[in-house]
């Protein structure tokens, strides 16, 4: 069991860089971020609905109950559409240091969708995250679009979470996941039809591009969509709520790496994510120790 709880974790740990990683794909990927995402949840649908039929998986589901799904899609969809539209009008650090704010904005829309009161100790915290996005719009102004981006698309991955956490009980995670990124698929499809961009020289990209798609849309999605959810079986909540804050972390620490953004960023940038970044353990802590 030990032994089980150990492997899970790592694993986990390896889902979340994996998370943090995307973004830098998107930093990578040169093609507008409608047209990646949409080669992203084609391959992804296209991976899991061969694992459906490859394990018999049985996949009818009520009209219903589908369309939950498709709508809970669509919001995946745009939230990773202006996820790294943020990034190419930013950059990666940015952009992660916006949607850590998740967490606490989950915090203030739970109540209305799950019909609870607001909590004291959420409001004190979350006035250290404005102070924090306080200090990174001080620093990044510039960056001032991107921004804007990035809090919409946290915000959508917010809902999508709510929307999500009623979901996982009707079906399993591969089956949800695969009509989500269905509706995904049709969404980003009709845009791209409306725009008239479904042409001959819409499928015409670069080797490197095709290369970091493939790895966007089977390690990043098809494979860490799934197995996140399987790792679950052995770990507790806590450590999967410490494991999930370090996705930003992650994703900023290989910004500099790899991307060398450390040299667009002040200390006030820092200074301000670490008000986050504290606020969202916090938050985590007094969650798991006040149930």
């Amino acid at each position: 069991m030990q032994k089980n709880k150990l492997k899970s974790l790592l694993h986990f740990h390896l889902i979340v860089f994996i998370f943090g990683f995307t973004a830098i794909l998107g930093s990578l990927i040169s093609i507008d971020s409608i047209s990646l995402v949409w080669y992203r949840m084609v391959i992804a649908f296209l991976i899991l609905l061969f694992l459906s039929i490859l394990l018999k998986k049985n996949i009818i589901l009520n009209r219903f109950l589908i369309l939950k799904m498709i709508f809970a899609g669509v919001l995946i969809a745009l939230h990773w559409i202006t996820f790294f539209k943020a990034i190419k009008l930013s950059n990666v650090s940015v952009t992660l240091s916006v949607l850590s704010l998740g967490a606490f904005l989950t915090s203030f829309l739970e109540p209305l969708f799950y019909k609870r009161k607001i909590i004291k100790y959420e409001v004190i915290l979350g006035i250290l995250v404005v102070i924090g996005m306080s200090l990174i719009f001080k620093s990044q102004y510039h960056f001032f679009e991107g921004i804007i981006y990035a809090f919409i698309s946290v915000v959508l991955s917010v809902v999508f979470a709510l929307l999500n956490g009623k979901l996982i009980s009707k079906s399993s995670a591969l089956v949800i996941s695969i009509y989500e990124l269905f509706g995904g698929v049709i969404l980003i499809s009709l845009i791209l039809l409306f725009q008239g961009k479904f042409q001959l020289n819409f499928f015409e990209i670069s080797t490197s591009d095709a290369l970091w798609l493939i790895i966007l849309g089977t390690i990043c999605t098809a494979y860490a969509y799934v197995v996140s959810v399987d790792v679950l079986k052995h770990l507790t909540p806590y450590s999967t709520m410490i494991s999930i804050n370090m996705e930003p972390i992650y994703g900023i620490i290989l910004a500099i790496i790899i991307l060398n953004e450390n040299k667009y960023l002040s200390i006030d940038f820092y200074i301000g994510f670490a008000f986050i970044f504290i606020s969202v353990i916090l938050n985590g802590y007094y969650k798991l120790n006040n149930k």
